[in-house]
């Protein structure tokens, strides 16, 4: 086990904030920062939505990205950002003009939100029989003829410490440079993919399929690389999902600008196997681990 000694000589790395209301970290001042962090997050217009209209997470965090201390002290953020915050696709609709012109053949789709989709009876008139919704439809209309996609956006969650400790720090702050993460914590890839939207997908996709429809799902490239190898369809013909994996470049002019990367073909039962993570193990290895489990007593 390394000695307390040997730690304190090796880099530190923490995940922390990387855009805090659309502003890149490494671009805000110190004076911003702090009028930033004393702000009513419902008094700061979102720079995403295409309407203006206030932020909606309480800290006015948009993605987190890995901080890096070396051992000399100083402190960078490596790497691309982790969206954490659904808005942040929206940026210059973007991405849905890839999403429109990939599955309806336009650029102009118009965006339809919150369609009622499951309901608690089939006698269902009203929201009260609600029970759930497509939360975004994209639309080309040719004169009565629909033509449509769903749209699942999914950022990643995050566990571990507090962001207001880490803004308690950045409050205080007089140093030069970036303050080190104070908590920390991770991006929860487990909960954003196999607890959160892989449910969603299992219950929307296979009547979407039937229906003859595609469902396109936004992610960034953290989250899609976080997945385990998922098999690809040759053609969009056979695909149930496509998947549009976004990046980032930058910073440039003190912001983060967003950038289709990876456009991806599966089917639902693919997409599942890489979203649980990984392959059955066989009957023998399973059952070796039961056998070792009551060994070591820690059946009850």
């Amino acid at each position: 086990m390394p000695s307390p000694e040997t730690n304190l000589n090796r880099p530190s790395k923490r995940y922390g904030v990387a855009e805090l209301f659309g502003r890149s970290m490494s671009g805000i001042s110190q004076n911003e920062l702090r009028m930033l962090l004393s702000s009513n997050h419902r008094t700061i217009n979102c720079p995403f939505k295409p309407i203006p209209s206030p932020c909606h997470k309480k800290g006015g965090v948009c993605s987190l990205a890995l901080y890096s201390k070396g051992i000399d002290g100083k402190v960078a953020i490596t790497g691309s950002p982790v969206t954490t915050c659904p808005s942040r696709f929206l940026e210059g609709g973007a991405v849905f003009q890839w999403v429109s012109k990939t599955l309806l053949e336009t650029t102009e789709a118009r965006i339809v939100n919150e369609i009622s989709f499951l309901m608690s009876n089939q006698e269902q008139e009203t929201e009260e029989d609600e029970v759930g919704r497509i939360d975004s439809v994209l639309v080309r209309q040719d004169n009565d003829r629909l033509h449509w996609c769903a749209l699942e956006m999914q950022a990643v969650y995050f566990s571990g410490g507090r962001m207001e400790d880490d803004f308690a720090v950045m409050r205080m702050w007089a140093q030069s440079g970036l303050p080190f993460p104070a908590r920390q914590r991770r991006p929860d890839f487990r909960s954003s993919g196999p607890k959160r939207l892989m449910p969603q997908l299992q219950i929307k996709v296979p009547t979407l399929r039937r229906w003859g429809k595609k469902m396109a799902v936004i992610v960034d490239k953290a989250f899609w690389n976080s997945l385990g190898v998922i098999q690809r369809t040759p053609h969009i013909s056979n695909a149930d999902i496509v998947w549009f994996v976004v990046d980032y470049e930058g910073p440039i002019g003190g912001r983060y600008q967003l950038k289709p990367h990876d456009g991806v073909f599966t089917t639902l039962e693919h997409a599942v196997e890489g979203l649980t993570g990984g392959m059955p193990v066989s009957l023998e290895q399973f059952e070796h681990s039961i056998r070792q489990k009551l060994e070591r007593g820690e059946a009850r």
